[in-house]
């Protein structure tokens, strides 16, 4: 299986670089928009390192990723994929742009949350979008989930199969519901992770070792936080929460870590000291 010769990525933070170093890797000629030669050239040196590292590694790096801050660049691109924060109308903008600087190009979403029915409203033509959720950090994670909206065609539904493929991945595919399979299943656990550690059922530390030893998770839920990050855990589960009701409400401590800026690994400290 092979990737498309030519991907967009907009956005370069995190998820955007890791997606552009998957790509790059698989043979894709990459470019990444981003909004500003400050945030450019973070996102150049974020991808810069992740490919070194690969490289290191014995990896071969197949493609190239060029980073740029005019979405004009995305104009000849097979595949975009948007990957800017969980917020509808950020990402409604985003993606009504890559509609009209890539007309041809099949577009992705890289939500794990929001409803693809939802954000394909903001596009010309909804059957363009699907969702393609990569999780953090995407070098090394071997899952990709697949989302099909009520107007998503089977063939490109088909095409984002070849492209996880291609990319070494393993696919999943889910109708577009609150969640998901993925984010639904863990955000629901961490929660109830949360909870128990208000509770002083136990300590962060021995939460993680229950399900990691006694269920062969390979990082235990709160860690699990700390890596995506305790603010985009907290703005799912309000999503989840006004979707599904109140067993998704995020407990006193997520927010409160949030409101204290103590945010996981990207800020040195969530539920643990990194």
């Amino acid at each position: 299986m092979t990737v498309p010769a030519r991907v967009g990525v907009y956005g370069g933070g995190r998820m955007g670089a890791g997606i552009a170093h998957a790509f790059a890797l698989a043979g894709a000629a990459v470019t990444v928009v981003e909004n500003g030669a400050d945030a450019a050239d973070a996102a150049r040196d974020r991808i810069a390192a992740s490919l070194t590292t690969a490289v290191e590694k014995g990896a071969e790096v197949r493609g190239t990723a060029a980073v740029v801050t005019e979405p004009s660049a995305l104009r000849d691109c097979v595949l975009v994929v948007e990957a800017v924060p969980e917020l509808v109308e950020l990402k409604g903008e985003v993606l009504a742009r890559i509609a009209e600087v890539a007309p041809e190009a099949s577009i992705a979403t890289n939500t794990s949350s929001l409803s693809i029915d939802e954000l394909a409203g903001a596009l010309p033509d909804p059957s363009r979008l699907i969702g393609l959720h990569f999780f953090n950090p995407v070098p090394v994670s071997d899952l990709v989930e697949i989302v099909v909206g009520a107007r998503t065609p089977d063939t490109l539904v088909e095409w984002a199969r070849e492209w996880v493929s291609g990319l070494g991945k393993t696919a999943i595919t889910v109708l577009d519901a609150p969640g998901f399979a993925s984010s639904r299943l863990g955000v629901a656990l961490a929660l109830e992770a949360m909870r128990m550690l208000e509770e002083g059922v136990a300590d962060a530390a021995d939460i993680d070792t229950a399900m990691t030893l006694g269920y062969r998770h390979p990082v235990g839920p709160l860690k699990t936080t700390d890596i995506v990050g305790l603010d985009v855990r907290l703005a799912i589960a309000e999503h989840l929460e006004r979707e599904l009701g109140t067993r998704f409400a995020p407990p006193k401590v997520l927010r409160d870590k949030v409101a204290a800026g103590d945010l996981g690994r990207k800020t040195g400290r969530g539920f643990y000291e990194w």
